[in-house]
């Protein structure tokens, strides 16, 4: 008996979860409001693809090494597509401080810290090429899906299918399994909850607005050399990146804070975008006229939350063969880089619970355990620091504002401890970033008796023997004030309105 599957959606999350669940005895349907991309290059891709139903498709993005590692360690086939389309692979000792590189010996499991970084459209132009060509899996584009077919089924509701509307009209499409992977807009779970289903949401803001300009490397210009100014930080006020793609390109995001209104009236302006980063040093170099010309307008994305909705209540499935995935049921901010990630797993997590059993209830709880296990402790560990950064934000604002001394203590253990002992001491480094790139918890390397230690001992170090190392990086660009007067933007604005509010 062939098992069919519809998927809602055909960006990341659609298309790491065709990846996952094609297989003899399945049939595998990808359907996708937007039109099929062009035949052509990755640079179409990129200006001409309509991308409606995925807003943030021309924002910075740099795919962790979990991601990169599911694709290495599944589909061969696909990385190799990907590399010969001009992805990039970036290793661990790249990402090194430069001082570091030259005595960096390898160690087992270096290998895993390797991130993949592309124009989020090139990275779904070649894997939505790889999937249209595995058998039993189609592609319907230019398809809407207008609602859910259902029927009760004890105290749950089953996806029976759904109703469809394409250029041959409006119909019925039923399936065995129906995978919700239609991004943040998806209606599924609105439906679902019409209909009855009792789902549970929990959420908070980001704090955040991301803006993104693209760039593109003049003919015969090499990237800038890495130097101890680095290519992505934090100034308080503006959190910055630089994000190497493919073929000659590279983005600039800027996360400017919710708090931060006059930045963000004026950021979106290109002069004063490239104007932010001709000012900050690890920066400067790339998008120096000599080196490179903007390639795309300023991007804006708002209303960033964090956002887990929870498909079980009171131990029993709302909803039996339907499975969302992606920003559907989980949402991140983009800042830490772990949607795509997030996706990848939690479609392998599916496969697995429809290869553990045939019995929908077992399947829908195993589904919602294993999403539980593999990603609860990255969004949890997100939500924290999220919650932090809204508050140093808001701080930097109050003229009045004194830091507690447990604000100060937390401050300077960050600043003074940790920092300076990842930027002497590779094993410090590699613990740290495995947390990062989701491959181990969060945490776990702050656990390791070797790097507590080494924390620990560089805390109890003066600053200035450690500047006398060069253990801090330089400084990574203005203060605040020297950076709106720059620009001709007012640094009191938003001072007088917090102050006036309260």
């Amino acid at each position: 008996m062939v098992e069919k599957v519809l998927i809602l959606g055909a960006g990341i999350a659609g298309l790491n979860a065709a990846l996952a669940l094609h297989r003899p005895g399945r049939e595998v349907i990808v359907i996708d409001r937007d039109a099929p991309p062009p035949e052509t290059s990755a640079d179409e891709a990129f200006d001409s693809w309509d991308r409606r139903g995925v807003g943030h498709v021309r924002h910075s993005h740099a795919f962790l090494a979990r991601l990169h590692n599911i694709i290495r360690d599944n589909y061969p086939e696909l990385l190799k597509d990907l590399l010969d389309a001009g992805c990039r692979e970036i290793k661990f000792y790249e990402n090194m401080p430069v001082e570091k590189q030259a005595a960096y010996v390898p160690v087992p499991g270096d290998a895993d810290l390797t991130i993949l970084t592309s124009r989020r459209t090139t990275l779904e132009l070649v894997m939505r090429r790889y999937v249209a060509r595995q058998p039993g899996v189609t592609f319907m584009p230019s398809t809407l899906v207008r609602s859910l077919i259902l029927e009760q089924q004890g105290a749950a509701k089953k996806v029976l299918g759904v109703n469809i509307e394409n250029a041959d009209g409006a119909r019925e499409l039923r399936a065995d399994i129906i995978v919700d992977a239609a991004g943040k807009n998806s209606q599924a779970i609105e439906w679902l909850r019409e209909a009855g289903a009792t789902i549970s949401e929990t959420s908070a803001p980001a704090g955040i607005v991301y803006f993104t300009r693209h760039y593109r490397l003049h003919d015969g210009v090499e990237e800038p050399k890495r130097t101890k100014a680095p290519g992505a930080g934090d100034l308080g006020y503006i959190k910055f990146g630089i994000f190497p793609a493919d073929n000659g390109c590279f983005s600039v995001t800027l996360a400017v804070p919710e708090v931060e209104m006059e930045i963000r009236r004026a950021v979106v302006r290109p002069e004063i975008f490239d104007g932010i980063c001709a000012q900050i040093p690890g920066m400067a170099p790339w998008v120096a006229p000599e080196t490179s010309a903007p390639k795309s307008k300023v991007f804006g994305m708002g209303e960033l939350w964090a956002r887990w909705r929870s498909m079980v209540n009171d131990g029993a499935p709302v909803a039996l063969n339907f499975f969302p995935m992606g920003d559907a049921v989980i949402r991140t901010n983009p800042l830490y880089g772990r949607g795509c990630s997030f996706a990848a797993v939690q479609a392998h997590v599916l496969a697995d619970a429809l290869d553990e059993t045939s019995d929908p209830v077992a399947r829908a709880l195993s589904f919602h355990a294993k999403v539980e296990k593999e990603l609860r402790p990255y969004y949890n560990d997100m939500l924290k620091q999220d919650a932090s950064a809204i508050r140093r934000a808001a701080n930097a604002l109050d003229p009045d504002y004194k830091p507690t001394l447990k604000a100060k203590l937390i401050k300077s253990f960050a600043d003074d401890a940790i920092m300076p002992a990842a930027r002497a001491d590779i094993k410090v480094l590699r613990d740290f970033m495995r947390g990062f790139h989701m491959i181990d918890e969060p945490g776990k390397w702050i656990k390791d008796w070797h790097n507590v230690t080494t924390v620990l001992r560089f805390w109890l170090k003066s600053k200035k023997a450690k500047e006398a190392a060069d253990l801090y990086p330089p400084k990574l660009g203005p203060d605040r004030e020297d950076m709106l007067n720059a620009l001709g933007i007012s640094a009191s604005a938003d001072m007088e309105r917090l102050k006036a509010a309260a």
